[in-house]
C-alpha cells in the first residue's frame, strides 16, 4: 500500500451485499476499511482517514463534535499500539469503520495473537496507557470495548460509542 490510507466500502454479512449508504435522519450509514502498513506514519493517516470518512457521512457540527473527538483519538490510540507492538508479526493493520444510525464502532485489526490488557495509571511510567485511555474514553461516552480473536491468529480491539440523538429522536 502507499502512503495514503483510502477507505475500502466492505460487503455486507452473511450474503446481505456491499454495505453502503442508506438513508437516515442523521449520518450516512455504512462500513469502511483502512488497511495500512504497520509504520508510525500510519498513525495520522489512518486518523485523518477516519475523520474524513467520518466528516462525509455528515458527522458535522456542535451535536457531533465531542463523538467525532473521542472516535479520532481511540483510533490513534489503538493504530498506535498495533503499530508499536504488533508490527513484527503483523506488517499491515487494519482499521474498520462502522456507522449506523445509533452507533459507531472503530476497530483495529493486526496479526499479533497476543491480547494487550488496560494497565492501571502508574504515576512511575511515561507510556502504555494508551487502552487505559481507550477503556475510559469509550466508558465516558457511554460505550463499550473489548478485544476479540480474529479466527486467523490474530486480534480485533473495537470500540463502539453511541451516536448523539437528533432532534428527531
Amino acid at each position: 500500500m502507499s502512503g495514503a490510507a483510502k477507505a475500502e466500502p466492505r460487503r455486507g454479512r452473511r450474503g446481505e451485499g456491499p454495505v453502503g449508504a442508506t438513508a437516515s435522519a442523521g449520518p450516512t450509514e455504512g462500513v469502511w476499511r483502512f488497511p495500512v502498513p504497520a509504520t508510525e506514519a500510519s498513525v495520522p493517516l489512518t486518523r485523518h482517514a477516519v475523520r474524513d470518512r467520518l466528516l462525509a457521512q455528515g458527522m458535522t457540527g456542535v451535536r457531533y463534535q465531542e463523538l467525532v473527538d473521542d472516535l479520532l483519538l481511540i483510533v490513534s490510540e489503538l493504530v498506535s499500539n498495533a503499530v508499536t507492538h504488533a508490527a513484527e508479526l503483523s506488517p499491515e493493520v487494519v482499521t474498520e469503520l462502522s456507522l449506523r444510525r445509533a452507533w459507531v464502532r472503530v476497530s483495529v485489526e493486526d496479526g499479533d495473537p497476543y491480547r494487550p490488557k488496560a494497565l492501571e495509571n502508574d504515576t512511575g511510567r511515561t507510556g502504555g496507557r494508551g487502552l487505559l485511555l481507550v477503556k475510559s474514553v469509550t466508558l465516558q461516552a457511554g460505550g463499550v470495548c473489548d478485544v476479540e480473536d480474529t479466527g486467523e491468529g490474530g486480534k480485533v480491539i473495537w470500540a463502539s460509542l453511541p451516536v448523539p440523538p437528533g432532534p428527531d429522536h
